[in-house]
């Protein structure tokens, strides 16, 4: 224990890191989340068949293999890309924005199954009255589609996300000083890994307690109508 508190900032920096990499990767998973099941509810084919190919890739192909291509294969891209075109000259991409993206990629995907299933869940029919007094299809979204939506969405959300904050400590593998990354340098400088392992674990499971407790109360706030009757 003496270890740990020797080495506190060091974990606290690393968890702060580990949260916000979540953070941003949710809100990218969330916007991707919602394109994709717009496009897989889409009528136009193509869009259909590119957000399926998307999720059938994601689903089928391991998180880390993923986030290492992107990582290395991404940044390789953008700079042929800059050197065919003359438009910038080197670029390196960071270990926290490559996270976030191939993280926000990855889960880009579930959330479009999740949101395309809570859609199809909504009745057609409440859509249509909607249509036919006269709203617009931006209001039928933000009055109708969007509020049950949400209801249908949280519990596949939650698990989703509770998934998503235990993959962030794949990012130590590219180098992120995260958590798990932190955790480890520390626990190989004084030879105690164990310690500090475990230490991580406890973090780990406070944050995804919060979270659990928090998306718990969001459900029962969305649920309020719906249980009563």
């Amino acid at each position: 224990m003496e270890s740990i508190w020797e080495y506190r900032m060091l974990l606290l920096s690393g968890t702060a890191v580990t949260i916000q990499l979540a953070l941003g990767s949710l809100a990218l998973s969330v916007i991707l989340g919602l394109i994709g099941a717009a496009a897989k509810l889409s009528k136009n084919r193509m869009s259909h068949r590119v957000a399926g190919a998307y999720t059938t890739l994601i689903r089928g192909v391991p998180d880390l293999v993923l986030m290492m291509l992107l990582f290395y294969g991404g940044q390789q891209i953008v700079n042929d890309l800059g050197t065919a075109t003359g438009w910038w000259d080197y670029v390196e991409i960071n270990q926290f924005i490559a996270g976030v993206w191939s993280i926000g990629f990855v889960f880009g995907a579930y959330m479009t199954e999740t949101f395309r299933g809570a859609i199809l869940a909504i009745p057609r029919g409440q859509i249509e009255a909607g249509i036919s007094v006269g709203m617009t299809p931006l209001q039928v979204f933000r009055r109708i589609t969007w509020p049950q939506m949400i209801r249908h969405a949280l519990p596949s959300f939650t698990n989703n996300w509770l998934v998503l904050i235990k993959a962030t400590a794949l990012v130590s593998v590219i180098g992120l000083h995260d958590l798990v990354w932190n955790a480890s340098t520390a626990g190989r400088s004084v030879r105690e890994p164990f310690t500090f392992m475990f230490a991580v674990l406890i973090i780990y499971l406070l944050l995804t307690a919060c979270s659990d407790v928090g998306l718990r109360w969001m459900e029962r706030r969305y649920n309020v109508g719906v249980d009563r009757a």
